[in-house]
């Protein structure tokens, strides 16, 4: 699960982070991004673009924004699959949030990659309709099960990819659920949490 997360860098630093060569959209940093604002990703068109998305998916029967994807089903849910083939992206980001259990009580943590200032989280984009009928794009994040570093924390974790499979996951030419659906699992490298 992943329902917060925190983008504490400029546009700027995106764009030389990610190679970026069309910027579409403008966005500060933020310690705290909630579901249903807008964060930039990173998305594929032959170069690198960044776009400032709405996050969460509002098909027409959703009740309330789907933030999330589970990826072991992603490539079946009829609200995901087109998206799992055709529209991949990344999400960046410093931190994400999550909530322990503790007794009656929840602890919130904040958890980094160890030794990175950025890292990526695997995600889908598609267009949706407000409703006034104006199309806008928004994302979701794609979760996995947790590493054994979050296991005390939640059973769910966003998928992170490590960089140098950034680019296979936004390769829109790759169609071969095998090959995407393995950069899909929990985290392997150090997490940090407080």
């Amino acid at each position: 699960m992943c329902g917060r997360f925190s983008l504490d860098v400029d546009i700027d630093f995106l764009i030389d982070r990610y190679k970026v060569i069309k910027k579409i959209g403008e966005f500060n940093s933020k310690d705290e991004i909630f579901p249903t604002d807008f964060s930039p990703v990173i998305i594929n068109r032959g170069y690198n673009e960044l776009r400032v998305l709405k996050w969460g998916f509002m098909p027409s029967f959703a009740k309330r924004p789907i933030i999330n994807s589970k990826s072991e089903t992603v490539d079946i849910k009829p609200t995901f699959k087109n998206s799992f083939y055709n529209k991949r992206c990344l999400i960046p980001a410093t931190s994400f949030f999550e909530w322990e259990k503790s007794g009656d009580n929840k602890i919130k943590r904040r958890i980094y990659v160890k030794g990175e200032d950025i890292f990526s989280m695997a995600g889908l984009y598609n267009i949706f309709r407000d409703d006034n009928g104006v199309e806008y794009y928004a994302f979701t994040i794609l979760t996995t099960d947790s590493n054994e570093e979050m296991k005390p924390i939640h059973y769910r974790m966003p998928v992170i990819l490590p960089k140098d499979k950034e680019d296979l996951w936004l390769n829109i030419n790759i169609k071969n659920p095998v090959i995407l659906k393995e950069l899909l699992k929990p985290y392997e490298q150090s997490l940090l949490i407080k």
